[in-house]
């Protein structure tokens, strides 16, 4: 085989399916070429070598030979097999929604450094976090940065003032508007405007700040209550759909799960 015919990364698998008797077609996301999909021969063998290297949300390093249709996976070695994702239904789930997140932003063949180191870190809050579901939501607030969609959550996203929620002397507010179509808070005022103007609880807000401005470690370390997790899920998940204009296919699975799991009131 020509060596110009092959070349290395690293890569994340993000999605896979069967292709003829015995392949794997495989989406990976990878730094220096975004998205590709990629064919892994043989390795729905019992004998393959390889199978294990290239399962769900694993990191490897992979040699890849480039081909007509698919390039094909020649080598491929372990990195970070993330093996709490295949033995928890929840952090497995949440894993699939982190990586059709980023199979809906990724750009097919254009370097994107920034999402993979991204995904990589991602998989890991979900597989060692006490609370998978807040990682997601840090995932996803730290998606929105990195690809332009940040929300505006300190002041109106229509006349620039500030949205104080602590003001001496003025009750506090039980809720804040939020647009996603206009990408943020909004002022009373504004929101009377609004189209699409939903109220979020101001101890929502609060933590949609906190995902936007603090470390993972310290957002890791907080015990978040049922209602305000709820509360946050809504808001971030109505605003994601309407980036992406659909919803994702996780998203009902990861709420029937989180409905059962819910302890009776």
């Amino acid at each position: 085989m020509s060596q110009s015919r092959l070349y290395a990364t690293e890569a994340v698998v993000i999605r896979h399916g069967n292709f003829g008797e015995a392949d794997r077609l495989l989406t990976i996301m990878t730094p220096e070429w975004g998205k590709l999909r990629v064919m892994a021969k043989g390795v729905r063998k019992i004998t393959s070598r390889k199978a294990g290297h290239v399962e769900l949300f694993t990191r490897v390093k992979l040699l890849l030979a480039r081909g007509r249709t698919f390039d094909i996976v020649s080598q491929a070695e372990m990195i970070d097999p993330y093996r709490p994702l295949r033995e928890d239904l929840l952090r497995g789930s949440t894993a699939h929604y982190l990586s059709e997140l980023i199979d809906a932003f990724a750009q097919e063949g254009s370097e994107d450094h920034a999402l993979y180191e991204l995904l990589v870190e991602g998989l890991s809050w979900v597989a060692d976090s006490p609370d998978p579901a807040l990682a997601a939501r840090y995932f996803e607030m730290r998606l929105l940065t990195i690809t332009g969609y940040r929300p505006q959550l300190f002041k109106c996203v229509r006349t620039g003032e500030p949205v104080n929620l602590e003001l001496s002397g003025v009750p506090e507010p039980l809720n804040v508007s939020f647009s996603p179509l206009e990408g943020g808070v909004l002022s009373p005022t504004a929101a009377r405007l609004s189209r699409d103007a939903m109220p979020v609880p101001v101890s929502a807000l609060r933590l949609l700040r906190v995902l936007q401005t603090r470390r993972f470690e310290e957002i890791n370390a907080l015990e978040i209550t049922a209602p305000v997790h709820a509360q946050v899920e809504q808001t971030m998940r109505r605003y994601m759909a309407f980036v992406l204009e659909r919803t994702l296919r996780s998203t009902h699975f990861l709420r029937q799960l989180a409905s059962e799991e819910l302890p009776a009131s």
